[in-house]
């Protein structure tokens, strides 16, 4: 053969060979991931016949705990980059009455999706315990009212470094009159508050400033636009630090879970309580995608929403089978222009808006789960925790990669805002790569619902336009162009799609948002 061309392999076993690469290129994560929650499972089970002791198994469990850190690691950035550098490239002077209806539309869809998981996982309780042992603390529990207004403080921290490792709590203190009166308390004992922190990051409180900063750094056009370039290049720089550490997370998983299985009393109740919560997660994501967004869809555009939805079952499958909504949005594109005449304009913004803050599925999952946490280590969420979990479940899929299983690094941020274990993440890992495939779905099916109740709401709002002129060389040498011109929404003079959405690939949204939205 010549030079430079490759030597592709022939034959039987050439094509097995080129169909095993193809295969592991496409899931070699997911069944390294699978692979990893089975060898886990084993080890932890053969190792507890050995009754390690307590030192043997933190040094056992150090891997794991490497996986974890590298998650803390990148909450920061990750919250940051991605909520300011997404939020900046919306141009409401562009976006105008568009801009609001979609993102008020997302907030209000994500957060009914939280809603409903809430309300699932307190109903269901699927990881209560059999019996619950009462233990008699002595301490003085802080009230509802403190707990509400310590998680409206934290919205607005007083600094914003401190704000990276700490947030405020109040504290409940005795009133001491005496030290052999603190020594011996009796039941009368007066209690008071007092300001006091908490050795964790305050997420809410980064989350409500990043929002605000990028929000003002899109009306500032060219002023803003040095530091725009800079979070969108951390925010592309974390992507990449993520795309490199999913690599190694199947081998730290292979320890936490081992290592949660020998600090287990009982794993067969554990895994008792996975199947209900699996149930749990399922349900919830059938109601909110099969009964309330359609039925949402429905009230607004009074249109069947069914039909819309088989338009786009190819964008479904192959949601299913990427769990990566980034990595649908191309097929997404192609399926509302093509099968649901959607106009161009509309998709071309809400599908790489909604890619990126649109996490319904996303957002019901991490509520169910923190809920379902505590569940499992017997504390009881006051309304105030309940709340936090809601906004934060909220305001944290906002700032969730478009990547498969981005959901453990955001899991983190809303175990941190209550104060629960992180460490219990081990806990719903075993089932986290089968559940991310359900919500991906859930996220993808909430953005193309989305693009055609704004199309249909905004319909007035846009003048038709004269065809344009693809960009490139010649329509016939673009196959996005193949048999859409007989389209009813293409006749209407809204021109064609501009490029193959294939070519999309799985680019960064501020670089998809930026091709697609021009004109």
């Amino acid at each position: 053969m010549g030079r430079g061309v490759p030597n592709w392999p022939t034959g039987r076993w050439g094509s097995i060979r080129v169909g095993v690469a193809a295969f592991w290129g496409q899931h070699g994560l997911l069944t390294l991931s699978l692979l990893s929650v089975i060898v886990g499972c084993l080890l932890g089970g053969l190792l507890r016949t050995l009754q390690l002791s307590d030192l043997e198994q933190q040094y056992f469990s150090f891997p794991g705990e490497l996986l974890m850190r590298m998650l803390k690691m990148l909450i920061l950035p990750l919250i940051t980059s991605s909520l300011m550098s997404g939020l900046a490239t919306m141009d409401p002077q562009v976006c105008g009455r568009m801009g609001l209806l979609t993102i008020t539309y997302y907030l209000w869809t994500t957060f009914m999706a939280v809603t409903v998981g809430i309300v699932l996982v307190l109903s269901i309780h699927p990881g209560a315990a059999a019996q619950k042992e009462v233990f008699v603390t002595g301490k003085m529990v802080l009230s509802s009212a403190d707990a509400l207004l310590d998680l409206i403080r934290n919205m607005f921290p007083a600094n914003l470094i401190e704000a990276a490792f700490q947030q405020y709590r109040t504290e409940v203190v005795p009133v001491a009159k005496g030290f052999l009166y603190l020594l011996t308390p009796s039941p009368e004992m007066s209690y008071c508050t007092r300001p006091g922190t908490n050795s964790e990051m305050n997420v809410l409180g980064i989350v409500i400033f990043s929002a605000t900063l990028g929000l003002l750094l899109g009306r500032m056009g060219e002023r803003g636009a040095p530091l725009v370039n800079v979070c969108q290049s951390l925010n592309e720089a974390v992507m990449r630090i993520v795309s490199v550490a999913v690599w190694y997370f199947p081998f730290g998983i292979v320890f936490l879970i081992a290592g949660k299985i020998l600090e287990m009393e009982d794993p067969s109740t554990v895994g008792r309580k996975l199947g209900l919560y699996m149930i749990t997660v399922v349900t919830g994501l059938s109601i909110h995608g099969l009964l309330l967004l359609p039925s949402l869809f429905l009230l607004i555009t009074r249109h069947n929403p069914f039909p819309f939805i088989r338009g786009i079952l190819q964008a479904l499958l192959i949601a299913l089978a990427t769990s990566s909504s980034s990595a649908t949005l191309p097929i997404t594109l192609k399926c509302l222009l093509e099968n649901n005449g959607i106009d161009r304009r509309v998709a071309r913004f809400v599908l790489p808006v909604g890619a990126t803050i649109n996490m319904d599925g996303t957002a019901l999952y991490e509520a169910v789960a923190a809920i379902f946490i505590a569940q499992v280590n017997e504390l009881d969420l006051d309304l105030g925790q309940v709340i936090t979990v809601s906004i934060t479940a909220t305001a944290a899929s906002i700032g969730a990669a478009g990547i498969p299983q981005s959901g453990l690094v955001t899991m983190v941020i809303v175990l941190t805002s209550v104060g629960l274990p992180t460490e219990d993440i081990t806990l719903i890992v075993a089932v986290d790569w089968a559940l991310d495939r359900f919500r991906t779905m859930t996220n993808v099916l909430g953005d193309a619902l989305a693009a055609g109740i704004i199309a249909h709401v905004c319909h007035e709002d846009f003048v038709p336009k004269p065809e344009e002129v693809c960009p490139l060389e010649s329509v016939q040498q673009c196959s996005c162009h193949t048999g859409l011109w007989q389209l009813p929404s293409l006749r209407q003079g809204r021109g064609p799609l501009f490029m193959d959405a294939r070519a999309l690939g799985n680019k960064p949204f501020y670089w998809t948002f930026s091709y697609l939205w021009r004109d």
